[in-house]
């Protein structure tokens, strides 16, 4: 048996990241307490911006992929043995610390969440940290006192990864949820998964009035930019919005009417630091609220060998739903 398994690994060529296959050793790995046989990663649209040339990665060269399922190979924490099952999202996987996309990963234990009882390690990588982030966003609208009578909830990039967890787990719970899009061919797909109502992309991403019509009692929005800015003036007195992206622009060309005259509140959301105790809930209520019929539906399986040509694709907003990479294959 070889040594050496592949990985995608981002290095500066020509004073430019560029991410390329390459053969490591378990020696070339980070020192970090556990090892781990990573079986799926997921393909989210933070790793397109990193296997596209995009500035994600810190430091060079880096191992790619920002999520991992798979199983404990050697521990040097007793909390953690050979063969346990553990999930990783997020902290700095791909940015500051080696990724996802290799056979094998070394982590730290205290990034180690346990594969829940309710999903397989596929079913973990198909909700990976779009549907993990997409659980913190619901939560966050909840917690600051959101509830299912209050009116519509609005998601934005509906069709992508964050938004069409959170249109299933809203739905589920009994919300009634509007879905906005770019792609009208997407609509059956996101009715599948519970939207009731459509909202053009282009209708959101022009400037509107400081101050709308009210329509919506709250939000969830990983497009930021002047979509956001554009949703906060419909938002309704009392109302919340949770913000967790970037993919229309991290600028925010908004007025503070909304939130002084309107008592509006925006939310922010980070998956990648979030704390080991709302990463814990977070999971414990995507088995809840996440129906493993509408996981089927958002999810297909890609080999690894597919990444880099899935990356471009995942940027140019032509991929729906979830893409799940067997690292294996």
């Amino acid at each position: 048996m070889s040594d050496t398994f592949r990985a995608v690994v981002i290095e500066e060529i020509d004073g430019k990241p560029k991410a390329g296959f390459k053969e490591l050793s378990k020696k070339d790995l980070p020192q970090n307490d556990v090892l781990v046989e990573v079986a799926y990663s997921t393909l989210n649209y933070k790793d397109g911006l990193a296997l596209t040339g995009g500035r994600i990665a810190r430091k060079l060269p880096m191992v790619a992929g920002i999520d991992l399922a798979g199983s404990v190979v050697m521990s040097g924490n007793p909390d953690f043995k050979p063969g346990d099952k553990v999930i990783v999202n997020g902290y700095g996987l791909s940015e500051t610390q080696w990724g996802a996309y290799s056979r094998f990963a070394s982590v730290k234990s205290d990034w180690l969440v346990r594969l829940p009882d309710a999903f397989s390690m596929q079913e973990a990588m198909a909700i990976g940290t779009a549907g993990y982030t997409a659980m913190l966003c619901v939560m966050a609208l909840e917690d600051a006192g959101l509830t299912k009578d209050d009116g519509e909830v609005l998601v934005t990039g509906a069709a992508g990864g964050v938004g069409s967890v959170a249109i299933a787990i809203l739905a589920r719970k009994g919300y009634k949820v509007a879905a906005a899009t770019g792609r009208p061919e997407t609509h059956d797909y996101l009715s599948s998964l519970g939207a009731s109502s459509f909202v053009t992309r282009k209708e959101l991403s022009q400037k509107g009035a400081p101050m709308a019509k009210e329509r919506w009692a709250g939000a969830v929005d990983s497009v930021g930019g002047q979509t956001l800015a554009t949703v906060l003036g419909q938002i309704k007195y009392g109302g919340y919005v949770a913000a967790c992206g970037l993919a229309g622009g991290n600028d925010l060309p908004a007025s503070v009417f909304p939130f002084i005259l309107r008592n509006v509140s925006l939310l922010g959301v980070d998956s990648v630091m979030a704390p080991m105790h709302r990463r814990k809930r977070a999971w414990w209520q995507l088995a809840q609220d996440l129906p493993k019929d509408a996981l089927a539906k958002i999810t297909e399986v890609h080999p690894l060998s597919d990444v880099l040509s899935l990356a471009p694709k995942i940027i140019a907003g032509q991929i729906r739903g979830r893409v799940v990479i067997d690292i294996a294959k």
